[in-house]
C-alpha cells in the first residue's frame, strides 16, 4: 500500500517538474580583487556551467577562463512533491499516534476496575498472604491484553511499595 503510493507520487513528480525543482548552483571563490560569490539560477543541465551562469562576468575577457576554472557548478534536482508527501505522511503518523494515546487515556478509567477502599487488617501477615493469593487468582483469570499487563505491573509495584513501607516502619519501631 505504502509502496504503491510512493511509486505513484514519484511518477507524478517525474512527469510534472516545477521550476523550483531544478537549479544550477555555481560557487565561485575569491579571485584577485573580486570577492567570492554564489550564483543560483533555473537553467537546463547542459547550460549549467560558469559561462552561462555568471552574469555579469566580474573579470575582463582574457581572465574569464581562469575565473571559470575556479568556479564549481552543480546541477541540482529535487522533487518538492515527494518532500511534501513525506512531511504529510510523517505528520499523519504522529497525529494518529497522538489520537491513539488520547483514546487510551480516555478509555483507561472506564476499563480499569474500581477498587473499594482498602481497610487495614490487624494481622498483616495474613493480609499479605491473602493479597498474594488474590493477585495470583486474578492473574490467571485475566486475559493477556496490554492494559491488563500494565495494570498487573502497577499492582506488583504497589505491593513492593507496601512491603518497603512495612520494613521501614518495623525498623523504625525497633530503633526507637
Amino acid at each position: 500500500m505504502v509502496l504503491m503510493s510512493c511509486l505513484s507520487v514519484q511518477t507524478l513528480a517525474q512527469t510534472t517538474k516545477k521550476p523550483d525543482d531544478v537549479r544550477c548552483k555555481c560557487i565561485c571563490p575569491p579571485y584577485r580583487n573580486i570577492s567570492g560569490q554564489i550564483y543560483k539560477n533555473n537553467v537546463s543541465q547542459k547550460d549549467c556551467d560558469c559561462l552561462h551562469m555568471v552574469e555579469p562576468m566580474p573579470v575582463p575577457g582574457p581572465d574569464v577562463e581562469a575565473y571559470c576554472l575556479l568556479c564549481e557548478c552543480k546541477y541540482e534536482e529535487r522533487s518538492t512533491t515527494i518532500i511534501k508527501f513525506i512531511i504529510i505522511f510523517y505528520l499523519a503518523v504522529v497525529g494518529a499516534l497522538l489520537l491513539y494515546m488520547a483514546f487510551l487515556m480516555l478509555v483507561d478509567p472506564l476499563v480499569r476496575k474500581r477498587q473499594p477502599y482498602a481497610q487495614p487488617l490487624l494481622n498483616e501477615e495474613e493480609n499479605e498472604e491473602a493479597r498474594v493469593m488474590a493477585a495470583a487468582a486474578d492473574a490467571t483469570a485475566r486475559a493477556n491484553t496490554v492494559l491488563e499487563r500494565v495494570e498487573g505491573a502497577q499492582q506488583r509495584w504497589k505491593q513492593q511499595v507496601q512491603e518497603q513501607r512495612k520494613t521501614v516502619f518495623d525498623r523504625h519501631k525497633m530503633l526507637s
